[in-house]
């Protein structure tokens, strides 16, 4: 197959397109730098998102789509003009996917787009599906339903499109490199009051996800992207404190981290449990359901 990636030379991308290729797939990766690379035999760095650059016309006919470009929301406090360009940068991008949709004179079979578990707003006492229609009222929330409204389109466009809502995302780049600092430095402990709920993933099915929702043609809509067993906080922190060998005992008060961070102390203190409905009734069959193993495939092995 022919398979477009955007996002792909970030944390996610490099593995989804290690992994595209290793099935032998061609995948051409959206950029805005694309002199800064090589291509290879099997990966074809192709300009976009800048006015001198016309994706459609270098791609081949594209298979499949998968959409992963957006700011990090941990990549710095959330100023009014940070949180514009955390919602701006998945708009544009999803614009410029379904831009090259609509000038595509063979439509892609399927649209992968990235989502986040953000949309079900915070809880700590329900638990959250496929099903779950109505949105959560916050920033996070607000920014997950205008990104899924715009990748809609391409559904419009006759193309099959699926949105992966994504919780954590367990490797050795991204959330946790920064959870486990305190831990190494023997600090670790609950971080508020350790009730909320920790929707997490392994990288590695992350990548399984997206490829399934790529072959899988019954899967379109929203499709959660969290292991079937999320945790409490205090419980995650235990979890990882015992797989680092270190203790778990010293809470980070909540008024001290929203002192220190602001509104994005929210992904710190607030939480949902989202359980992944509809891959498992689909089939997919998770590599780490469990988070010690997880976490210990990542840190120990």
């Amino acid at each position: 197959m022919n398979i477009v990636v955007t996002g792909g030379t970030g944390f996610v991308g490099q593995k989804l397109t290690n992994a595209l290729i290793k099935e032998g797939h061609d995948v051409y990766i959206l950029t805005r730098n694309p002199d800064k690379h090589h291509d290879t035999n099997q990966i074809t760095y192709v300009g976009w998102l800048k006015d001198e650059y016309t994706p459609w016309k270098e791609l081949p006919a594209i298979d499949a789509i998968v959409n992963l470009a957006g700011e990090s929301l941990n990549s710095g406090r959330w100023t009014e003009d940070k949180k514009r360009s955390i919602m701006n940068s998945r708009i544009d991008a999803t614009e410029g996917v379904l831009e090259i949709i609509e000038k595509a004179e063979t439509k892609p079979q399927v649209l992968v787009n990235a989502s986040a578990v953000g949309f079900y707003g915070r809880s700590k006492t329900k638990t959250f599906t496929e099903e779950t229609t109505q949105p959560g009222n916050d920033f996070l929330a607000n920014v997950v339903v205008e990104w899924e409204k715009r990748a809609a389109k391409a559904a419009e466009l006759g193309v099959r499109t699926a949105y992966v809502r994504f919780g954590i995302i367990l490797g050795e780049e991204g959330a946790l490199p920064k959870m486990i600092i305190p831990y190494r430095l023997m600090i670790g402990g609950n971080l508020g009051s350790g009730e909320q709920w920790m929707s997490w993933i392994h990288v590695d099915d992350v990548v399984g996800l997206i490829t399934f929702a790529i072959h899988e043609k019954e899967i379109s809509g929203p499709i959660n992207g969290t292991a079937p067993h999320p945790m409490r906080n205090k419980d995650f922190g235990q979890t990882l404190g015992d797989v680092l060998n270190r203790p778990h005992w010293i809470p980070a008060p909540a008024f001290a981290l929203k002192a220190a961070l602001g509104d994005m102390s929210t992904l710190l203190l607030d939480g949902q449990s989202v359980v992944p409905k509809k891959a498992t009734e689909h089939g997919y069959a998770f590599k780490y359901p469990e988070l010690k193993p997880a976490l210990h495939s990542i840190l120990v092995d």
